[in-house]
């Protein structure tokens, strides 16, 4: 019997060990730090012996395979000692493409993933084919398949749409989507990767290793960083771009409709608002016909999506004030489609752990479209300072009811609060979830 250990025990650990135990490996979970009880519950309930807190390498170092979870980067030491003793180490996500014949359309960028992964998932779905969503949304690939597999060791899903982190591309070698999405590349988790931008593209662009001319790269024509990396990319798969800014090859949007082949619809019907939905809407529009989506379904499909939780979702309106759940806008090219999309003098919820944001190319959206910046943080001097002199009124608090009160003052019927933090969210939250969780929850005490 093999023997598999996995390093790190949460959703991508705990699905890897799953999946390795039903595919008849002998599993060892291995991880540094405390696992939160609900996985080790689950760790348990599957049989799986497991370490926290350290590291066994000797145990370690026995393994025929090693799965690495998303959170592991290659430069840990333990991934090093097991690659120099010739011990594969990949991804969950490539170990779970082992063990399914699935088709993959998969997503990736540094913004707009959950929205276009779900909208995708959504609109298979609703069309009537047999589709399953994974990934860096929800329930892990491999424990999807874990749970989708029969004892026959058929899966009974034909296609699987996946969500993917650079972090979780890192650790792909053969791992081949049929159709890959690359929406946009921002400066991201540039910490992972030594700080060098050209590291982390590379890794995005890992999503269409191993494509073949069968396959489908669907990417963004108007981004910058992802246009210059392009004459270097060597991937045989079909290429289409999309295109908000008037540029009319492959998917594009004139100003009116989304336009692909013969496929047009008004962007006014679409539920989900802003400039960076339409460029959402068009990649979904690209990749599901390519999964032979019929062009009514997409429409239908289109019309009634609405915005997906914490990504400017719409909460309530209280007194003519509008409150939106931007939770999930962690970085500043995030804020910046948030507040390109504001119609309504605004007053923006903004802080956290910064991640090294350079505010600058937020400064001429919040001088025209915001009335006032309430600063949610441990330490908020950076981000005051940023916006001093731009915004009217800048207020600093240190906790989201704090926050929350300071926006009730300011704010009046007809004006939008605007959570959209432009930061991580651990000074103050477990995650960027709970963040608009809480929120959400204080809109409701009003």
């Amino acid at each position: 019997m093999a023997k598999l250990i996995i390093l790190g025990a949460g959703e991508s650990g705990y699905g890897a060990a799953k999946l390795g135990v039903k595919m008849g490996y002998d599993v060892f979970i291995s991880n540094d730090g405390q696992i939160k009880p609900t996985y080790q519950e689950k760790i348990e309930r599957i049989g799986v012996p497991y370490e926290q807190g350290q590291h066994t390498m000797d145990i370690i170092l026995g393994a025929d395979l090693i799965v690495k979870s998303p959170g592991v980067p290659d430069a840990n030491p333990v991934v090093q000692a097991a690659l120099a003793k010739g011990i594969k180490v990949i991804s969950e996500i490539e170990f779970a493409a082992r063990h399914t014949d699935a088709k993959k359309i998969c997503i990736t960028g540094s913004n707009g993933k959950t929205t276009t992964t779900t909208l995708i998932y959504e609109i298979m779905k609703n069309s009537g084919m047999s589709v399953a969503v994974a990934g860096n949304i929800g329930k892990s690939f491999a424990g999807k398949i874990a749970d989708d597999q029969g004892d026959d060791g058929e899966g009974q899903y034909e296609w699987y749409v996946i969500e993917l982190s650079s972090f979780q591309l890192d650790g792909v070698y053969d791992f081949r989507a049929d159709i890959a999405l690359l929406l946009n590349i921002t400066p991201d988790h540039l910490d992972r990767y030594e700080y060098k931008m050209e590291k982390y593209v590379s890794s995005k662009l890992r999503i269409s290793r191993n494509q073949t001319s069968n396959d489908t790269f669907i990417y963004n024509a108007d981004d910058p960083v992802l246009l210059e990396a392009m004459p270097g990319h060597r991937a045989p798969s079909s290429r289409v771009p999309f295109s908000v800014d008037g540029k009319k090859s492959g998917a594009y949007y004139d100003g009116v409709n989304l336009i692909f082949e013969d496929f047009v619809m008004a962007a006014s019907d679409l539920e989900i608002k802003g400039k960076h939905n339409i460029a959402n809407a068009l990649a979904a529009v690209v990749a599901t016909k390519r999964a032979g989506v019929r062009n009514e379904d997409i429409c239908r499909g289109l019309r009634g999506f609405k915005a997906v939780e914490h990504r400017m979702e719409p909460v309530a309106v209280v007194g003519g004030i509008e409150f939106i759940n931007d939770s999930k806008a962690t970085n500043v090219d995030s804020v910046h489609y948030a507040l390109e999309s504001m119609t309504k003098p605004t007053v923006w919820i903004a802080g956290g752990t910064d991640k090294g944001n350079d505010y600058e190319p937020l400064k001429a959206l919040a001088k025209d479209k915001v009335k006032a910046l309430v600063c949610m943080g441990v330490d908020n001097k950076k981000l005051m300072e940023a916006f001093a002199g731009i915004v009217p009124i800048i207020k600093d608090t240190n906790s989201l009811t704090d926050a929350v009160n300071a926006c009730r003052e300011i704010a009046q019927s007809g004006d939008c609060v605007l959570l959209s933090p432009a930061c991580a969210s651990f000074d103050l939250f477990r995650n960027f979830e709970q963040r608009g969780e809480l929120f959400k929850a204080e809109i409701t005490k009003i």
